[in-house]
């Protein structure tokens, strides 16, 4: 096939768009693959509709080889979402709308609730199972800051399977037939990625994984070990509890005391005081590591309840608030407010201590605290009255916490949890997701198949996602350079992009011969016929990214042409009556 130019729905811009931030927005729209229709809301462009095709026929491909598709319609009912929890749970980021009749519906999110209602109508015996579907669909979801162009938008499209199994062994085992294809595809599309630990966050379940693009921009932080293969999402961490003192241990420390502490509303100021005047005797500073801070916040829920939680956490760290909102989900927490203070007068600004918090105590509030924070750890932390903090205040012994959560930034050179050499952090965009549902949505719609006893038992479920759309985005921002798009052979929108760097009859001629026998061979050629300088389809063919550039022009007396490598730089002149057979070579390696 050959696309020309000349007549290719297509406008490339030389200024980046006032609204991208990221590389792949700015550069997916330069080059003429999206256009923007609303906030959060993109049109798919001629190229850029044929590289989302391209990945959508990798994600099929492999898919079909372990389940079967099917497709759902966009529009769906009220009824299978307020059945598992998630028309209240998923609040503001549902569209909803009403019917003439006044009928609740929701553009769809996600679909478990309607691949779990469509196997119970079918499959009702254990030897139906196994099964495994699949399907790609448009989702939607009301993102209230939706950004990065295609990264995050309002309207996306995914790849989402869900397994249906008897018991946990075979969703086990589905869960990896899963994992190993989705290796396989994002193998294909070309992009660096890593495998981590995720949180199941809304979607429920238990054990999750996430393969997230490696991306500066990135919106998920996750840490790698140096030395073992641990990788998780920081969301996801576990830090380890540290050791607990015995009984007779903690009875040997010396007694908890209260000290004026004038002017010390933070940690620094505090530290900076107990060094002044209130020396440690072991001959070691203060830190900030010896402080205990503890941080309120009002958990919003979707059903409107607004409950407060205090969290306890050493002071040398920040809480770290999106892996809070994961050990909260689905609600949302929000920092005290001066009329939240208002109403516990017992709290003491810039001074609350574990006296007043727990469930147990004169405020009622829930209080959680870091693991760090174990049997037997002493801490300077508040006294619950202005300007006033306590020394030596011992956990299980001073003050004791309604809970651990693991709350509290992750850093680097943190501990691996799994062997304990040093943490380093990255970051990622999130390509695909997966999950061992359980039986979540099964119990919620009744999903239930008789076994080989006769005796109706809860189907269990994994849940399988891949950002299509995303995709294209998501290697555009892995593989992009300083001068445009450098796509993937097997998913860029061409295989060889021609240019015509002349004006002579000769060198439009052997461009035009050169493109026929490319496409007679099997090789998709984009030719550059415009009446256009050679700068300008220089720039452009190198914003556009097709993986080969040929050049066509003064080369052409000396009877050569130019192929140039987009990724590499690397270029070459070929005689002209090699240059088809270098051509194909190069695109099929």
């Amino acid at each position: 096939m050959i696309t020309r130019l000349s007549t290719l729905f297509l406008r490339t811009l030389r200024e980046d768009p006032a609204d991208a931030e990221v590389p792949s927005h700015k550069l997916l729209t330069r080059a003429g693959y999206i256009r923007r229709a609303a906030p959060g809301i993109y049109s798919w462009m001629p190229l850029g509709y044929r590289v989302y095709r391209k990945i959508e026929a990798i994600v099929r491909e492999e898919m079909d080889k372990i389940s079967q598709e099917v497709h759902f319609p966009a529009l769906l009912p009220r009824e299978p979402y307020e059945a598992s929890g998630r028309w209240t749970e998923y609040g503001d980021n549902l569209f909803r709308l009403k019917d003439r009749k006044k009928g609740d519906y929701l553009l769809g999110p996600t679909h478990e609730e309607m691949f779990t209602l469509m196997v119970k109508d079918i499959v009702s015996s254990y030897k139906q199972l196994p099964l495994a579907l699949y399907q790609i669909q448009t989702k939607y979801r009301d993102e209230a800051r939706p950004r990065a162009g295609i990264l995050r938008g309002r309207e996306f499209v995914m790849k989402d399977s869900y397994t249906f199994d008897i018991d946990d062994a075979g969703l086990e085992a589905a869960y990896q037939r899963h994992r190993e294809a989705y290796i396989k595809i994002f193998d294909r599309l070309g992009f660096s990625y890593a495998i981590v630990s995720a949180m199941a966050g809304a979607m429920g379940g238990s054990k999750s994984e996430e393969f997230l693009a490696e991306a500066k921009v990135g919106e998920d932080t996750y840490v790698r070990c140096t030395n073992c293969d641990y990788a998780a999402n920081v969301e996801a961490v576990a830090v380890p509890a540290a050791p607990t003192l015995s009984a007779g241990e903690i009875a040997k420390l010396p007694g908890a005391r209260v000290h004026d502490t004038p002017d010390t509303p933070t940690i620094d100021t505090l530290v900076d005081l107990l060094n002044a005047a209130h020396p440690r005797t072991d001959g070691r500073v203060w830190t900030a590591a010896d402080t205990l801070k503890n941080l309120l916040v009002m958990l919003h829920q979707p059903d409107g309840t607004v409950l407060p939680l205090a969290i306890g956490v050493p002071g040398d760290r920040e809480v770290d608030m999106k892996r809070l909102e994961a050990q909260v989900a689905p609600a949302e927490p929000v920092p005290f407010s001066e009329a939240d203070f208002a109403t516990y007068p017992a709290l003491a600004k810039g001074y609350v201590g574990p006296g007043v918090l727990g469930e147990d105590s004169a405020t009622g509030i829930r209080y959680v605290v870091d693991p760090r924070v174990s049997g037997g750890t002493a801490w300077v932390t508040g006294a619950d009255s202005p300007g006033h903090h306590v020394i030596g205040l011992v956990a299980g012994r001073d003050f004791s916490a309604d809970g651990t959560i693991q709350a509290a930034e992750v850093r680097d050179g943190d501990p691996c949890p799994v062997c304990g050499a040093p943490l380093e952090s990255a970051r990622g965009i999130e390509m695909g997701h997966i999950f061992q549902l359980g039986r979540k949505y099964a119990d919620a719609l009744g999903l239930q198949v008789l076994d080989q006893n006769g005796k109706l038992v809860t189907v269990t479920m994994g849940s399988y996602g891949i950002g299509v759309s995303r995709a294209v985005a998501a290697i555009a921002e892995n593989t992009c350079d300083d001068k445009g798009l450098v796509w993937p052979r097997e998913v860029a929108p061409a295989d060889v992009h021609l240019v015509i760097a002349g004006k002579g009859d000769d060198i439009r001629d052997a461009a035009e011969r050169i493109a026929s026998e490319l496409a007679s061979a099997g090789i998709d050629v984009m030719l550059d016929d415009r009446d256009a300088s050679p700068g300008v389809k220089f720039a452009d063919a190198e914003l556009i990214g097709v993986p080969t550039i040929v050049v066509i022009g003064r080369g052409l007396k000396d009877g050569v042409v130019e192929v140039r490598d987009r990724a590499s730089g690397d270029r070459s002149d070929v005689p002209v009556r090699e240059a088809v057979s270098r051509i194909v070579e190069a695109v099929r390696g």
